[in-house]
């Protein structure tokens, strides 16, 4: 098992940056695909970020393309969401979630294993 901590949210100005971590236990942190969700009240929990073992590739939803950045530390056992330029319609629970199975270009909920217990982002003036 993997055990996954997100942190960071808070609320925020339009306009402004956030950056929000995933820490990670275990020794093998780098055979695990990362990837970033959101989730807003009434919503579907939806793709934003994933981004390869080795963190040599990343894939981002539309949505947020130019605006966020994923990356990971593999020595910290570590992911992280650069979010700039953020907007009221990034308001969301962020989850970071791990799957070592799986390609980073995969966008379902569904096909990641493991998850951490989300942190809230607010955008609003």
């Amino acid at each position: 098992q993997v055990h996954l901590v997100e942190s960071g949210g808070r609320l925020v100005q339009p306009g402004g940056s956030l950056r929000l971590s995933c820490a990670a236990s275990g020794r093998t942190f780098s055979s695990y695909v990362m990837g970033w969700f959101r989730q807003a009240p009434g919503k579907e929990r939806e793709f934003v970020a994933s981004i390869t073992r080795s963190g040599g590739s990343t894939y981002y939803a539309d949505s947020v393309k130019g605006r966020f950045t994923i990356s990971r530390d593999n020595a910290k056992n570590t992911a992280y969401l650069q979010m700039n330029s953020l907007k009221p319609e990034d308001t969301a629970v962020y989850y970071c979630a791990a799957d070592q199975g799986i390609s980073y270009l995969s966008t379902s909920s569904r096909d990641y294993d493991y998850w951490g217990q989300g942190t809230q982002v607010t955008v609003s003036s």
